[in-house]
């Protein structure tokens, strides 16, 4: 209670910070002399917002009635006014749009699979240990000038689009000299004074590790010299065949025992948990960008930009079995201290709008050092029974994007040809544009040292308290885990466009070419430190670090073994390539008609094997050499994947009306990993998860239908229609497994539909008086059905017919907005909730589970004292809701999220 007490008044302040904003005597001024003194008669606006906001607002709706295919598009400065922090979290406020994990978006009910993410056009590695696609919280808002979410496909996109594409498009080189910084604090209810923590490293503060985690170079040598095996038995067999001579077989096993234990205390065994005092949040960022001119001709620009930013968080998540939810249950308290830090660097050159090339180089790293302890029950130990397990878990996770980026724009214009020697060149047209760009990225995630340990707990019959505990004895005390993951990116391309004009009408035409090469390695090592007996049952209890210590473990008195776990066949090399032809069209007739259509061909390879790095033999070899087994590990295909577009442009109840229609044929991939045999385990959820070789592309044919207002007061409305028809769609299934844990397996369903509307607009509330005149709302509804058939691939599922995993029947987004007319304070609330959408399909008549509704209403106040600083404010989840998953009637999951609060100030030039 007593963390929940320093904040509870928050919600409070901020309501008074906000009413004093919007004080009656703010009203008094004639919004008329605003708009003379800006000299801008009002426009056309997709997002409502007054002096500030018009101009981008402006230019973003002017984009999308320009836009072929059904496309929405969030702008950099609404994403700073509701103030998301990430891009998954401004994604959220796109209709149809919900957010699953703070990480993956679902597009018009189809999962993260579904939604491809681009940068500036150019597909971007993952650095998820375990799906394919990018998570989108490891994108900061700062680096955003606009979020670009395609819902309907045209042939200049890759294939593999689903639910769209959400394209984050980077600030661009400024018009002149521009520079900023900004520092801003914030907190957590969740999180107290005093958080879980351990010893770590020198360099944690810039979120990367020192090397007091990694993987001691003793134990790597060992590991070759010994192939693959460090116990005992391994050790010994490799000392004899090396010459070296014992007297006996006890002497041999003594001799192995004793570097067995040598090479355990290379390993960090400073891992006593302790209490540490937490830190407000720390957020910098800073940026300087210009452009020079040489002459009439000659351009020269760049933007450089960096951030920083670190804070402590505290959740508490209860997991509890349906089946007997008050007898096995999971407590877990855990801390975590997150670094997020940022660089970009722009350049660009500009010949006479004839030529242009720019650069784009982006350094991302984000990193959690998560604390956690964990007391949990059963079904070999419930909580009436007193005693249970406990779980110490330290985990150091560095995310990493390292982006290069250079792409050009070119015409035949008069000074270009002038330049050039030849009169061939004076036939081509001057609208004759090529565009060109190369694309080179490589996305890590490294855990140096994941630290798992297991107790033995008595506790309180009753509540299920914890009374005692000590280090567990047997092949479960201790594992040290090691992750790498290397996903690596190529993708470059060109496209020619030629723009015809006729007395009637326009045509352009578009062809190109566009290939992508991509690598990912995936290595784990899993390394068990177990205690089989000791001396005194007072070794297990007491610090982990001395529980662990030298001497413990050279007391010959104490069993200690140190060895490589299981099979270590969780690594994995991966490799796709695709080479894409495309072709379209785009007439537009009497300016009221528009047809676009075309084709892309595509030719799609892939490959994933499962990896042992340690197997040395020809029965365990590192990857496998059968013949049969290499050839189903690939896959290949080549289609072709049209797309049209009907649009209608008239003046229809509004001053600008627009009537789309599409239709497509698109495909999805399963995901690298998801396509070898191997066992993982999802760090999002927590569950063991199965590949399947077999697992085929699924096929989807979109349909589209949107109808667009735009009205002269700068109201707008759109209603959207879509239904998509998808073959063999991939989904996971429950799988069979213990009580304990949760399983599931990826296979392919035999069809899946979804059918759904989506009605978005904005209405400025000057209607109701003159004191509203300052307020505006905008909002967007989604109301959905899915429909999924399992076919008989799915082992016995309670429902074989369903709706999609992670579909919501309705999303809602809603904002209300102020600008007051001084244009020295804006204002914005925001409410989001997605219906309750399907986490898990059950098996054999057990429940299916269900991820509850979560209604997140955030405020952000802004105020500008003088045109170049802004002091914000902001305050999210004021309804201090809270994530919960239920099966059955009861809750499985459940996890606190708190209040968060922060504040920031901006000097803009």
């Amino acid at each position: 209670m007593a963390k929940y007490e320093n904040f509870q008044r928050l919600p409070l302040v901020m309501a008074i910070t906000a009413a004093s904003a919007m004080a009656p005597g703010v009203f008094a001024q004639d919004a008329d002399l605003v708009e003379e003194s800006t000299g801008k008669a009002r426009g056309i606006e997709e997002v409502v917002v007054q002096g500030r906001l018009r101009d981008s607002a402006e230019a973003l709706v002017s984009e999308r009635l320009e836009e072929e295919v059904v496309t929405d598009i969030l702008g950099a400065e609404m994403i700073g006014r509701v103030g998301d922090s990430t891009v998954a979290a401004a994604l959220r406020r796109v209709s149809g749009l919900s957010l699953v994990s703070d990480k993956f978006v679902y597009v018009r009910g189809l999962g993260e699979r579904y939604s491809s993410t681009t940068l500036n056009g150019a597909i971007v590695p993952s650095p998820d240990l375990t799906r394919n696609v990018i998570p989108l919280d490891l994108f900061p808002t700062s680096i955003v000038d606009s979020l670009a979410v395609q819902k309907s496909y045209s042939a200049d996109q890759a294939a593999s689009f689903g639910g769209g594409n959400v394209d984050i498009r980077t600030k661009g080189i400024p018009d002149d000299l521009t520079y900023s910084v900004e520092f801003g604090t914030g907190s957590n209810t969740e999180t107290s004074d005093e958080v879980l923590s351990y010893q770590g490293g020198d360099d944690d503060i810039f979120g990367t590790d020192d090397g007091t985690r990694a993987l001691p170079g003793e134990i790597s040598a060992a590991l070759k010299r010994f192939r693959g095996g460090l116990g005992i038995s391994d050790i010994r067999k490799v000392l004899v065949e090396e010459g070296n001579q014992y007297a006996s077989e006890h002497e041999a096993d003594d001799a192995a025992q004793a570097i067995n234990r040598e090479l355990a205390l290379n390993l960090n065994r400073d891992i006593s948990i302790e209490v540490d005092s937490s830190d407000l949040d720390r957020d910098m960022k800073a940026s300087v960008g210009n452009r020079f001119s040489f002459n009439d001709l000659w351009e020269l620009g760049f933007l450089a930009g960096a951030s920083y930013k670190s804070k402590w968080r505290e959740s508490e998540r209860t997991l509890r079995n349906f089946g007997a939810p008050k007898e096995q249950l999971n407590n877990r308290n855990k801390s975590t201290y997150s670094v997020d830090i940022s660089g970009n660097l722009n350049l660009g050159i500009r010949f006479a709008d004839e030529h242009v090339i720019q650069t784009t180089s982006i350094f991302l790293r984000n990193t959690d050092d998560e604390t956690s302890i964990t007391d949990y029950f059963n079904e070999n130990r419930q909580v009436s029974d007193g005693s249970g397990y406990r779980e110490y878990l330290l985990k150091y996770e560095e995310r990493e994007l390292n982006l290069n980026q250079v792409k050009g724009n070119h015409s035949l214009g008069p000074e270009t040809k002038t330049l050039l020697p030849f009169e061939f060149f004076n036939l081509v047209p001057e609208e004759v544009i090529v565009d060109w760009f190369y694309s080179d990225a490589t996305a890590t995630t490294d855990i140096p040292n994941q630290v798992d340990v297991i107790s033995d707990t008595v506790t309180d019959p009753t509540t299920g308290e914890v009374l005692s505990s000590k280090v567990s004895t047997g092949s479960r005390s201790a594992g040290f885990r090691f992750t790498e993951l290397e996903d690596e990116v190529k993708n470059y391309g060109w496209s020619v466009n030629l723009p015809l004009e006729f007395s009637f009408s326009s045509l352009e035409l578009t062809g190109g070419f566009a290939r992508m090469e991509k690598g990912r390695s995936y290595k784990q090592t899993e390394l068990r430190l177990d205690i089989f007996s000791v001396a005194t049952e007072d070794v297990l209890v007491g610090p982990l670090g001395e529980v662990f210590g030298d001497e413990n473990i050279t007391n010959n008195g104490n069993d200690y073994v140190f060895d490589l776990a299981g099979s270590n066949k969780q690594s994995y090399l991966a490799a796709t390539a695709t080479d894409a032809v495309f072709g379209k069209f785009d007439w537009t007739l009497f300016e009221t008609w528009r047809i676009s259509a075309g084709a892309r061909w595509e030719d799609y390879s892939q490959v994933a094997l499962e990896w042992n790095p340690y197997g040395y033999t020809i029965d365990d070899p590192q990857v496998i050499t059968d013949p049969k087994e290499l050839l189903e590990a690939v896959y290949s295909e080549d289609d072709i994947y049209p797309s049209f577009s009907l649009t209608y442009m008239g003046e229809f109840w509004a001053e600008t009306f627009q009537l789309r229609f599409g239709v497509s044929k698109t495909a999805v991939r399963p995901d690298l990993r998801e396509i070898t045999d191997a066992y993982y385990i999802d760090p999002i959820t927590g569950e063991q998860v199965k590949g399947n070789p077999s697992v085929r592309p699924s096929e989807i044919h979109n349909y589209d239908l949107r109808a667009e207002w735009f009205f002269d007061s700068g109201d707008n409305l759109t209603v959207s229609a879509f239904y998509k028809d998808v073959i063999d769609p991939i989904e996971f299934f429950e799988a069979a497994s213990s009580d304990t844990n949760v399983a599931r397996e990826i296979i392919n369903a035999e069809s899946g539909e979804i059918t759904g509307i989506e009605i978005e607009g904005m209405k400025q509330l000057g209607f109701l008086g003159d004191s509203m005149e300052s307020f505006f709302v905008q909002g967007n509804v989604t109301l959905q059905e899915t429909e999924l058939v399992a076919g008989g691939e799915a082992d016995a599922p309670t429902n074989p017919e369903r709706e999609m995993t992670g579909a919501s029947e309705f999303v809602v987004n809603m904002l209300l907005g102020f600008d007051s007319p001084d244009g020295n304070h804006s204002a914005t609330l925001g409410y989001n909730v997605f219906g309750e959408r399907l986490h898990l399909a059950g098996r054999k008549l057990d429940p299916d589970s269900y991820e509850q509704p979560f209604h997140s209403l955030d405020l952000t106040y802004s105020w500008y004292p003088i045109e170049e600083v802004t002091i914000k404010a902001k305050m999210q989840n004021l309804l201090d809701e809270s994530i919960e998953i239920e099966r059955d009637g009861v809750i499985v999951f459940e996890e606190k999220l708190g209040q968060f609060f922060a504040l920031s100030a901006q000097y803009k030039f």
